[in-house]
């Protein structure tokens, strides 16, 4: 193979990331004290940190499938069908919800933003009157102001700067498990003592 070959030659397709589930029962999966139907019951709220956890310290360009081991079989439940709609359902609830939480955060920041910078307006006009003045402490009263109109920027910058990208994330994350592929496994004896199994993989 030649030099022009080896530089254009294509990607590697991606290794697939598993997070494997390892649970005695189907019940295990969803949150007891929520009486709704399996397709729209809340997750255990362990495994839901779990799933969660393990989808964030991967890329989100990397593919991911979870596979739930269960030691007993569900009679009557088809429990693939029932985890794949829950978790589908239940994380395309948290991608609404963080939704809405992004832009109500991008709302609290605009308005600080306006705030701050009418405060910061009001204190430079202000350090810069007590200079002209000439009064005595008039330049610990214009760098007073000055460091209180810059600190009341302080929430607006934190919101714009650093606020807004986990959250921003954390949806990217909540919208790639609502549509992750999902495998339910039977396996009579447990594979680890934890209830939980994380695994990267084929």
């Amino acid at each position: 193979m030649d030099t022009f070959s080896l530089l254009f030659s294509a990607p590697s397709p991606k290794v697939e990331k598993t997070i494997e589930v390892n649970l005695e029962d189907l019940e295990q999966f969803f949150n007891t004290m929520d009486p709704s139907p399996f397709h729209e019951k809340d997750l255990d709220h362990d495994l839901e940190e779990f799933i969660v956890s393990w989808a964030t310290e991967y890329s989100l360009h990397d593919p991911l499938r979870l596979v739930v081991y269960l030691q007993n079989r569900p009679a009557g439940t088809d429990a693939q069908s029932v985890i794949e709609r829950a978790v589908h359902n239940y994380f395309a609830y948290r991608t609404g919800l963080n939704q809405r939480e992004f832009k109500q955060l991008l709302r609290e920041g605009r308005i600080s933003l306006l705030i701050g910078l009418l405060f910061l307006t009001v204190c430079l006009s202000g350090g810069q009157m007590a200079s002209r003045l000439d009064i005595p402490g008039a330049n610990i009263v214009e760098t007073s102001l000055t460091i209180a109109g810059w600190v009341a920027m302080w929430h607006p910058m934190d919101v714009f700067l650093y606020g807004w990208w986990p959250l921003r994330r954390a949806g990217k994350v909540y919208r790639k498990l609502s549509a992750i592929p999902v495998q339910v496994r039977y396996s009579a004896v447990p594979r680890e003592a934890s209830k939980f199994l994380v695994h990267s993989g084929v």
